[in-house]
């Protein structure tokens, strides 16, 4: 089998969100790429929380033109080839997006290859997984934060996580003090707990935006309120300051969804500065490097749950593998896949069952692409 044809879209995609009786909405940027093969058979791959234009270009422009005539089923040879052929100096950013994204489509085509779902070509640990709703955006008032909670319950979903820090550290130059976000946070934290009740496991995520200060005043303000994992609370996910704020909190510490390289979960794990890794396969480099990237995980006794969003291609890494864990269910990009692919799962009462339909399970909705092009 033969790789003949590369396609790349920068799409910009926008979610209705109508969790509440106001309704908003949230944007997305994503890079899809398809595959072709000389057999027939072509395989799909996604990335996003990055710049979708220059993606497009790093795929385009420097991969698809050493790829052409590859042996698409040779996912080692061919990653380790876009490595150095993308970030040689070990960087991430763009170079890792592009990775991931054509990582992702040569699975789907050595799954249609071999009849099997990703998920049973990991390994095969269990045919389902359990989901958390991401919900609790910024962007809702406290009171809206309130009822998207108990329409989740609704929906079956019993886990559910919430946004903290609201780019806290981006807007530090405002009148309002980094002091006063993270008191508006604790009472936004407790307003989800007593609405959802004592029985939901409630998650917590700064996307990176408090400072170690805020991000530990902000964990004894909460304790209280029996939060499962603060997920990215220190800027930058820097190491040294992680492995400080886990020793001063009873709270669960979880991150690597925007980490590129595999040797920064390395050092996590050996500076004791989290106790959940999350590699995204969509952003981590694929499926290629986040199983490797869990193996080190086992090996440290580490759990792995899925960070990041984008549920429908990371539910087979987490199924796949002996120690994978939760699915994040990300309302905004759940409702983005919806416009972009045809046959994607649905949860119910909470759990995601995997399926045996070849490759990602899932194909896109071609027809749609267009509407949703940037370049």
């Amino acid at each position: 089998m033969k790789i003949t044809a590369i396609r790349a879209y920068a799409l910009n995609v926008t979610a209705q969100l109508d969790i509440t009786d106001d309704i908003k909405t949230a944007g997305h940027q994503v890079c899809v790429v398809e595959i072709d093969t000389d057999e027939g058979i072509t395989g799909h791959g996604l990335t996003a929380i990055g710049p979708a234009v220059p993606i497009k270009a790093a795929v385009l422009s420097v991969a698809a033109p050493e790829l052409m005539g590859a042996d698409p089923l040779l996912h080692e040879q061919i990653w380790d080839k876009l490595y150095w052929l993308l970030v040689p100096r070990g960087q991430s950013g763009v170079g890792m997006h592009a990775i991931a994204a054509l990582d992702i489509a040569l699975w789907d085509i050595k799954g249609k290859a071999f009849g099997q779902p990703i998920w049973r070509l990991l390994g095969g640990a269990r045919n389902k997984c359990p989901v958390y709703a991401t919900f609790g955006f910024g962007f809702y008032q406290a009171e809206e934060l309130a009822e998207a909670a108990t329409r989740w319950q609704a929906k079956g979903f019993d886990r559910l996580k919430m946004t903290v820090g609201n780019q806290a550290l981006a807007r530090r130059d405002e009148p309002r003090l980094l002091g006063d976000v993270i008191l508006e946070d604790a009472k936004r934290v407790e307003t989800v707990r007593m609405a959802a009740g004592p029985e939901v496991e409630l998650f917590i995520d700064a996307n990176c935006s408090l400072d170690l200060y805020h991000a530990r005043q902000l964990c004894q303000m909460i304790e209280p309120f029996r939060i499962e994992f603060f997920e990215e609370p220190v800027t930058q996910n820097d190491v040294r300051q992680l492995s400080e704020l886990r020793s001063q909190t009873t709270i669960r510490l979880a991150c690597g969804q925007n980490e590129g390289q595999a040797y920064r979960f390395r050092d996590m794990m050996i500076a004791g500065a989290v106790d959940i890794i999350q590699p995204n396969v969509a952003i981590t480099g694929g499926f290629t490097q986040c199983q490797k990237i869990a193996a080190l995980a086992n090996s440290f006794n580490i759990s792995v749950d899925n960070g990041g969003a984008w549920p429908f291609f990371n539910q087979h890494l987490q199924a796949g593998l002996c120690n994978g864990g939760l699915v994040e269910y990300h309302y905004s990009s759940v409702e983005v896949c919806k416009q972009l692919y045809i046959g994607l799962p649905e949860p119910k009462q909470g759990w995601l069952k995997m399926t045996d339909t070849p490759g990602l399970g899932f194909e896109l909705n071609k027809g749609a692409l267009p509407h949703f092009e940037i370049d």
